[in-house]
C-alpha cells in the first residue's frame, strides 16, 4: 500500500519495476583493476615478454602474484594460504614464487594453478636460470639446497657453508646472496657476511676466496673507523658479465672489485670516491651512506661493454642525492695485455649518472627490461627500468637516461593504479561507435609488454563504461572497463591537468571530473577553482612546446588549445579554462549539447556554453532561496542550518516538461550539500542561450545522485542532440526526478511538486546511487534505483514505488572508502576494495559469482629461449672446463634422476646439429617425451642410459684429450725439426765463410 501511495505522489501511472524479480538483482564480480596490496617484488621475461608482481599480505587480502602482458592481457595467482610474496622468477615457460612462509611454488601460467610446492626452512635468497630446471635455494644455515623444477621435487645435491670450513665464527658464515656465472654455468658466486666464494660444480671444490679487508688509514667506503684495520660486512655479491671479474658491495658502502682468475683486489670504491682501500695521508670527511638495496652489472649487446645500476649507497644527508646511480663503465680492457693498474683505472668509471626518483620516497627494489635477453642476470641491453618506491608506487624510466616512461598504452591498467597512486575514478556510459573513434595518437618508445594473447569473446556490448581515473601526479587516463565482453578499443586517453593549468612546479589538486556520454568531452576542476575543457581533436603544436601563456583571469574563460602536450597527435586536446576563483571545485557536470557546469565550495555554480565559448551564468546558492516554494517540503536552507557552508555536489542535465508548464527545455539540475535541489532553465536567447532559475525543492542533507527519468518508459531523460533538436518542433518529454540524499529518495516533478519519498534504514548512508535498466542476459525487465551504502550493502528499490526489492553485502570494499563507489548507467558498481585497486560488479542478471582467473594466453610456444652464452675460446684453451645444462643435470641430479623434457629436447638439438635448445619442443612434452622414454625403456633401463650418456660424454672429453696430447706431440716436433733445420743453417754458413777465406 506504501509503495502504491508513493507512486500516486509522484504522478507516475506507469509501474517501471513491474516484472523485476529479487532473483534478477544478483552481483557479480566480473573483474578487478589495480593491485590489492603493497607491492612486494617484480620480474621481468624478455623472451615472452611478461611481467609479474607479487604483493605482501595485508589487511586488504593476502600476498597475490599478477601476470601482466600487453594490452589487457593479464593472470592472477593466488597461494592457498595466506602469506607475502617475497621472490619471483620466470623459468621454462612457468612462475617460480617464493613467499614469506619460505614455500617454494610452480605456476602454470596458462592454467592459473599451482603445479608444485615445498616448504624450506629459513630461505634466504633463490637463483634460478632460464635454461635450467633447478632452483638453488640458499638457507639461513649458510647451505644451499636445489630443487628439481621438472620433476617437482627437492634434490638431495646441496652445498654446505664453505665459509664455516674458514671461519668458525657463526655470524661469519651467513648466507647473503647467490649469483651464477653469466657463460660458464658450472659455477656459482656464493656471498656470506665475510667473504665471498667461486664453487665449482664440476670439480666440487671452492676455487677461490674473497675477502675484503681495510688496512689502517684506508677511507673505506663512509671514511669512519679509518685507523683501524676492518673488515666491512658483504652485502651482495655479482658477476661481471664476461665473468672476468666479481664485485662485492659491503656494509660501508665500499664497492669492491675482484679478479676471480687469481683471487685478486683489483681496486675499491664508493658512489663518490675510488681507490678506497689504499691508505692515504688525508682521509675524506666521513659521510653516512644508505645501505645498498640492489645491484646490477649491465651490459650492451657486447658483454665487455658494462656498467653499474645501483640502488643504495647514497649519501642520507644530502637531500639532493639520488637513491639510483648509474656507474658508466665503458668497454672492458683486454684482460690478459692489461695491467693492474689499468684494470683499476677503469674501474674509476666514465662517468656517474644520477637516476632522479620522486622526492620522499626511495628506491626500494628495482627490474630491469631487456630487449631480448634473459641471460647476464636480466642486464643485457636493457631499455628500461621499473622502480618500486617505498611508498609502494612503481616508476617506469628509460636505461640509462633516466627519464619517466607514461604507463599509458604501454602497461596493463591495473599497472598504472601504482603508476603513481590512483585517487579517485569516475565512469560515464559510452556508445561503442563514440568509443571505437576514441584511438589515442601518441609518440610512444618501444613496448615493453608485448606477451600474451587476450581471450576472444563473443559478445560486443553497444553501452560502453568508460573509467576516469585520477593519480596522484594530476594525470587523468580514461579507458574501457569492459563489461565481461570483448573490449574492441583496449587503448586508454590521458589528459595532464597540470600541463593544461600551466603549472609544473607543482601545487596542483584535481578534485572533480566528468566525460559526456555522447560527445566524450570531458572536463575537471581543480582545489584553486579551475575548471578544465578537454575536446577530441588534432594537435596543431604536435611535437612542439608551446610558449607559456598568461594566467586566466579572475571569472573568465580562456583559450588554452596551444598547451596540449607535445607527444599527443590526436586525442583529448585541451579546450577552455574557466576561473571560478572560489574555492575548491566540488563537481563538474558536461552535457552532450555544449554546456559545461561546476560547482565549488564557496557556493558558486557557473554554467558555461561551449559554443562560443562563454560563461552564460554565474551565481551563488544564496540567490536561490527566492525560487524555494515554501510549505510543501522542509525548509533546508543555508539559514536554517546555522549558517553552515552550501555548495554543489550533484549536476545533472535533462530535457523535460516542468510542473505547470506545457514545453519542454533543456534543465540543469543542481544539488547541494545541504539537501536542496535547484532546477535551472536553459533558454534559447538571441545567438546563444540564457539560463533562468525555475525553482528550488528542498531534502533532508547531502544529495548524492540526481535521475532525470522518463515518466512512461523509465529511461533516462537525457539532453542529447536528438531530443534537444526535437524541442524545436514542439515535442516533449514527460519526465520525473529521482533525487537521492545520505537518507531517503524522492521522486518528484521539478522543479518543486511534492512527490514521494522514502527514508533509508536508520544508521547506514547512501554513498552512490542510480536508476539503471534491470537488463539480464535474455531480456529486459524494467527500471529500478539501485544504491550502495556505508554498511557496503548493495540495494535495489522499485520505481516509482520506491519498495525494496533486494539486498546483497558487498564484504570485498573497502569500508572507509565506500564514499568513492560510482554506479554506472548499465548497472555496474565500480567500488575500491582497496588503496590502489578497483572491483567492477554488474548488479543484475548475476548468480552472485565469485572473482574468476582470465582466459587469457600467457605463452607463445613459438618463441624459443635462445642459447645461454659459454666460456670463450681463450678460457677454453686455457683449462676452463665447459658445462652444459645437460652435463649439470647430470651432475646435480645424479644418475638415478631419470631425463628431464628439456634435457630430451636439448639431445636431440645435440643430435640433430642444431645446439639450441627450444622450448617449444619441451612444452609439447606429452607425446615427444612419451616416445623418447618409450624408446629408452624399450633398450635399457634410466640408470643403463645416463651410465651410457656420461660414459659418451667422458669418452669425447678423453678423445678431445689425446687429440690435444696428438696435436701437442706434433707441434713439439715440429719444432724440434725446425730448431734442427736453423741450426744445420748456421753450421753451413759458418763453414762456408772459412772456405770462403782459405780459398
Amino acid at each position: 500500500m506504501a509503495s502504491f501511495i508513493r507512486a500516486k505522489q509522484a504522478g507516475v501511472q506507469t509501474d517501471l519495476s513491474q516484472n523485476i524479480q529479487p532473483m534478477h538483482f544478483m552481483p557479480d564480480e566480473q573483474a578487478r583493476y589495480g593491485i590489492n596490496s603493497q607491492i612486494s617484488c617484480l620480474a621481468y621475461d624478455p623472451v615472452q615478454s611478461l611481467l609479474a608482481v607479487g604483493t605482501n599480505e595485508s589487511k586488504f587480502g593476502p600476498g597475490k602474484i599478477y601476470v601482466f602482458g600487453q594490452r589487457r592481457v593479464h593472470k592472477f595467482f593466488c597461494p592457498p594460504r595466506p602469506s607475502s610474496i617475497r621472490e619471483l622468477r620466470f623459468v621454462a615457460n612457468r612462475l617460480i614464487s617464493l613467499d614469506s612462509k619460505n614455500e617454494l611454488a610452480i605456476w602454470d601460467l596458462d592454467t592459473g594453478n599451482q603445479v608444485a610446492k615445498y616448504v624450506y626452512s629459513g630461505v634466504v635468497c633463490l637463483v634460478t636460470d632460464p635454461m635450467l630446471d633447478w632452483a638453488f635455494v640458499g638457507l639461513q644455515s649458510g647451505d644451499i639446497a636445489a630443487y628439481d623444477l621438472d620433476r617437482e621435487r627437492p634434490s638431495t645435491f646441496r652445498i654446505p657453508n664453505f665459509w664455516r670450513e674458514r671461519d668458525p665464527n657463526p655470524t661469519a658464515g651467513r648466507l647473503v646472496s647467490m649469483q651464477l656465472h653469466p657463460r660458464d654455468i658450472g659455477k656459482i658466486l656464493i656471498a656470506y657476511t665475510n667473504g665471498a666464494v667461486i664453487y665449482s660444480f664440476k670439480q666440487n671444490i671452492v676455487q677461490k676466496y674473497f675477502e675484503y679487508e681495510l688496512p689502517p688509514d684506508a677511507p673505506g667506503g663512509d671514511g669512519h673507523g679509518i685507523h683501524m684495520a676492518r673488515k666491512p660486512k658483504i652485502t651482495h655479491a655479482v658477476w661481471h658479465p664476461t665473468g672476468t671479474f666479481i664485485l662485492t658491495a659491503h656494509e660501508d658502502g665500499s664497492l669492491a672489485i675482484w679478479d676471480t682468475k687469481e683471487g685478486r683486489l683489483v681496486t675499491a670504491r664508493s658512489l663518490y670516491r675510488t681507490r678506497v682501500n689504499e691508505p692515504t695521508s688525508n682521509p675524506p670527511r666521513p659521510m653516512r651512506l644508505a645501505p645498498f638495496v640492489r645491484i646490477s652489472w649491465c651490459c650492451q649487446t657486447d658483454p665487455d661493454n658494462t656498467g653499474l645500476l645501483i640502488a643504495g649507497g647514497h649519501n642520507i644527508d644530502d637531500p639532493t642525492a639520488s637513491n639510483l646511480t648509474f656507474l658508466e663503465l665503458g668497454p672492458t680492457p683486454i684482460y690478459a695485455t692489461s695491467s693492474w693498474e689499468v684494470l683499476a683505472a677503469h674501474f674509476d668509471g666514465k662517468r656517474s649518472l644520477p637516476i632522479s626518483t620522486p622526492p620522499g620516497a626511495s628506491v626500494v627494489n628495482y627490474v630491469l627490461i631487456p630487449r631480448s635477453s634473459p641471460y647476464f642476470n636480466g642486464a643485457q641491453d636493457p631499455i628500461a627500468v621499473l622502480v618500486q618506491l617505498s611508498s609502494g608506487e612503481l616508476i617506469t624510466l628509460t636505461f640509462p637516461s633516466g627519464f619517466p616512461i607514461s604507463p599509458t598504452n604501454m602497461l596493463h591498467p591495473s599497472l598504472s593504479f601504482v603508476h603513481p597512486f590512483v585517487q579517485t575514478v569516475a565512469v560515464s556510459t559510452v556508445p561503442r561507435a563514440r568509443w571505437l573513434g576514441m584511438a589515442e595518437k601518441r609518440s610512444l618508445g618501444e613496448q615493453i609488454l608485448r606477451g600474451g594473447v587476450e581471450y576472444s569473446h563473443r559478445t560486443r556490448k553497444e553501452q560502453r563504461n568508460i573509467v576516469q581515473v585520477l593519480h596522484a601526479d594530476n594525470i587523468i587516463r580514461l579507458w574501457d572497463v569492459g563489461r565481461g565482453d570483448e573490449i574492441e578499443n583496449a587503448m586508454q586517453c590521458q589528459v595532464d591537468v597540470a600541463r593544461s593549468l600551466n603549472r609544473f612546479e607543482g601545487g596542483v589538486e584535481t578534485t572533480a571530473m566528468h566525460m559526456a556520454q555522447e560527445t566524450g568531452e570531458f572536463a575537471a576542476g581543480t582545489k584553486t577553482g579551475e575548471v578544465i575543457v578537454w575536446r577530441w581533436g588534432i594537435n596543431k603544436n604536435f611535437g612542439k612546446e608551446a610558449p607559456r601563456a598568461e594566467e586566466c583571469e579572475r571569472g573568465g574563460l580562456m583559450d588554452i588549445s596551444s598547451r596540449a602536450e607535445p607527444s599527443l597527435k590526436e586525442g583529448l586536446q585541451p579546450f577552455v579554462m574557466h576561473n571560478m576563483a572560489q574555492g575548491r571545485v566540488t563537481v563538474v557536470a558536461v552535457s552532450d549539447v555544449g554546456f559545461v557546469a561546476a560547482g565549488s565550495e564557496g557556493g558558486q555554480l557557473s554554467i558555461i556554453d561551449l559554443r562560443g565559448p562563454k560563461v552564460i551564468y554565474h551565481g551563488s546558492v544564496t540567490e536561490w532561496s527566492k525560487g524555494e516554494k515554501r510549505g510543501l517540503f522542509k525548509h533546508s536552507s543555508s539559514s536554517s542550518h546555522g549558517g553552515k557552508p552550501e555548495w554543489p555536489t550533484v549536476i545533472e542535465f535533462g530535457v523535460m516538461t516542468l510542473e505547470g508548464e506545457n514545453y519542454s527545455s533543456i534543465c540543469c539540475f543542481v544539488g547541494t550539500n545541504m539537501g536542496r535541489v535547484a532546477t535551472f532553465k536553459l533558454l534559447p536567447s538571441g545567438q546563444g542561450y540564457s539560463v533562468q532559475l525555475a525553482g528550488v525543492a528542498n531534502m533532508d542533507d547531502k544529495v548524492v545522485a540526481i535521475c532525470p527519468i522518463e515518466v512512461q518508459t523509465g529511461r533516462e531523460a537525457g539532453a542529447t542532440g536528438p531530443i534537444v533538436a526535437g524541442l524545436r518542433e514542439g515535442k516533449q518529454v514527460d519526465g520525473v526526478l529521482v533525487a537521492v540524499t545520505q537518507t531517503e529518495s524522492k521522486i518528484f516533478r521539478p522543479p518543486h511538486a511534492r512527490g514521494a519519498s522514502k527514508s533509508f534504514d536508520s544508521g547506514i548512508l547512501c554513498d552512490a546511487a542510480a536508476v539503471t535498466p534491470a537488463d539480464t542476459s535474455m531480456s529486459s525487465h524494467g527500471y529500478a534505483l539501485v544504491a550502495v551504502f556505508n554498511d557496503r550493502t548493495l540495494r535495489s528499490y522499485t520505481l516509482p514505488g520506491l519498495r525494496e526489492i533486494a539486498k546483497h553485502p558487498l564484504p570485498m570494499l573497502d569500508p572507509l572508502r565506500t564514499i568513492s563507489t560510482v554506479i554506472s548507467k548499465t548497472g555496474d558498481v565500480l567500488g575500491f576494495t582497496g588503496p590502489s585497486e578497483i572491483t567492477v560488479l554488474p548488479v543484475w542478471g548475476g548468480s552472485g559469482r565469485a572473482l574468476e582467473n582470465t582466459l587469457d594466453t600467457m605463452i607463445n610456444m613459438a618463441q624459443e629461449l635462445p642459447p645461454r652464452p659459454t666460456i670463450s675460446n681463450v678460457q677454453w684453451l686455457s683449462g676452463t672446463q665447459y658445462i652444459s645444462p645437460t652435463d649439470l643435470d647430470l651432475l646435480i641430479g645424479g644418475p638415478d634422476r631419470p631425463p628431464s623434457k628439456r634435457m630430451m629436447a636439448a639431445t636431440d638439438a645435440e643430435r640433430n646439429g642444431a645446439g639450441v635448445y627450444n622450448p617449444a619442443a619441451a612444452g609439447a612434452a606429452g607425446s615427444s617425451t612419451a616416445r623418447l622414454q618409450g624408446q629408452v625403456k624399450e633398450t635399457e633401463g634410466w640408470g643403463d642410459y645416463l651410465t651410457r650418456q656420461l660414459n659418451e660424454r667422458t669418452e669425447k672429453l678423453n678423445i678431445m684429450g689425446d687429440s690435444m696430447d696428438n696435436l701437442a706431440n706434433t707441434t713439439s716436433k715440429w719444432a724440434e725439426d725446425v730448431d734442427g733445420f736453423v741450426k744445420k743453417q748456421k753450421r753451413d754458413l759458418f763453414l762456408g765463410g772459412i772456405k770462403k777465406s782459405f780459398f
